[in-house]
């Protein structure tokens, strides 16, 4: 008997791709969002997000995850990537997206994607793509 060779990709197992909306996280504290984004990546899921984190969640997320690196099990770190508006906007536009942006609590003209290592190897970002790879 012989068996034919699969081409293509390889199996990639156990995960999941999870939209979180912002307005789920905008009434939540610096920890309890940095805690719900780490129970998500911790679920083997890849999270898009709607918006982004303030700098300093953003650095303290970063922070915590390498702090987990060799105390959780299968755990590598994380692979996150901010993706925003062109910004090539006129006074008017910058003034009424600011204003939408200060109403909403956040920059909503955002997108942040960020997945474990174990699952997404590198995360390409241009004006025109995304690029995400993923581990085999």
């Amino acid at each position: 008997m012989v068996k034919k060779k699969r081409r293509g990709l390889g199996k990639i197992k156990g995960f999941s791709i999870q939209f979180l909306p912002y307005s789920e996280i905008r009434d939540l504290g610096s920890d309890e969002r940095i805690r719900k984004i780490l129970g998500i990546i911790l679920g083997n899921n890849i999270l898009i997000l709607q918006g982004k984190l303030r700098t300093e969640e953003e650095a303290r997320l970063i922070g915590d995850t390498m702090a987990m690196i060799g105390h959780v099990k299968h755990f590598k770190g994380i692979e996150l990537a901010v993706i925003g508006g062109n910004g090539d906007y006129g006074f008017f536009s910058k003034f009424k997206k600011g204003l939408a942006n200060a109403l909403a609590g956040g920059d909503l003209g955002a997108v942040t994607i960020i997945g474990p290592a174990t699952i997404v190897k590198e995360i390409k970002k241009n004006p025109k793509k995304i690029e995400l790879m993923l581990n085999r």
